[in-house]
């Protein structure tokens, strides 16, 4: 048995000195994420629109993490993490007010890991919640323009609650050069240059982006609700220095 240990620290510590990875160090499976059979088949369907697969990857959250998924609504994108970050991890789900769909959503046991939050968006978290790995602010952002949210306290308080190091992941509709924050509420758009800004601005860095969801034939000109093709949308990752 002791030789047995010593062989396996041995060949551990040569993949360590090689550069290769070991095994806390292997990637996380998403696509077993998203093939867990008792997910339902609307979120299944949306999957297909979000791009789940590179939305996860994207965004990496990793198990045993803490994670908070602002602007959570129905709980889509707050079962996903909760799934990717496993009973070990943790998930906290904000919104304005907690929607009968995300209320009927946590009763399943993939959720039994998340903590349902009814806060504002500038205020997230109740105090002593422990520092987080991980923000996603999926397709809500814009909102939080023609809605009574101090956008810079908000930007300020996620900053906050990451640990030093971590990410802040937002996915939104592109708005049209020069439209800035000034279509949330007509065409639930945002530009991308201005919501680069307003988060940066509260310290933190932007430090990749994706195309995964970009449409370039979108003309952006009518609401996302009504356009009847796919729109265009942005993926950034954020980083807490």
């Amino acid at each position: 048995m002791l030789l047995s240990r010593f062989t396996q620290a041995f060949a551990l510590s040569l993949l360590v000195l090689a550069g290769l990875p070991g095994p806390a160090a292997q990637a996380q499976d998403y696509a077993a994420v998203l093939a867990a059979p008792d997910r339902s088949e609307a979120d299944r369907q949306n999957d297909v629109k979000r791009q789940a697969l590179e939305l996860l990857t994207f965004s990496g959250p990793k198990t045993g993490w803490n994670v908070l998924d602002m602007g959570a609504g129905g709980g889509y994108s707050t079962e996903l993490m909760a799934r990717a970050v496993g009973p070990s991890g943790k998930v906290y789900g904000q919104n304005g007010a907690i929607s009968e769909r995300f209320a009927a959503r946590a009763k399943s046991p993939a959720m039994a890991n998340v903590v349902a939050l009814a806060r504002p968006f500038d205020d997230p978290l109740p105090a002593g919640t422990p520092k987080l790995d991980l923000i996603t602010f999926f397709f809500v952002y814009h909102d939080t323009t023609f809605m009574e949210v101090d956008r810079a306290k908000m930007n300020k308080a996620m900053f906050d609650a990451l640990k030093p190091g971590a990410f802040l992941v937002i996915a939104d509709h592109s708005a049209r050069p020069g439209e800035g924050t000034s279509v949330g509420k007509t065409t639930h758009r945002i530009e991308e240059s201005a919501l680069v800004a307003e988060v940066t601005a509260a310290g933190f860095k932007q430090v990749a982006s994706a195309d995964f969801l970009r449409n370039p034939a979108d003309p952006r000109d009518v609401s996302v609700n009504r356009s009847g093709i796919k729109n265009d949308e942005f993926v950034i990752r954020f980083q807490k220095p």
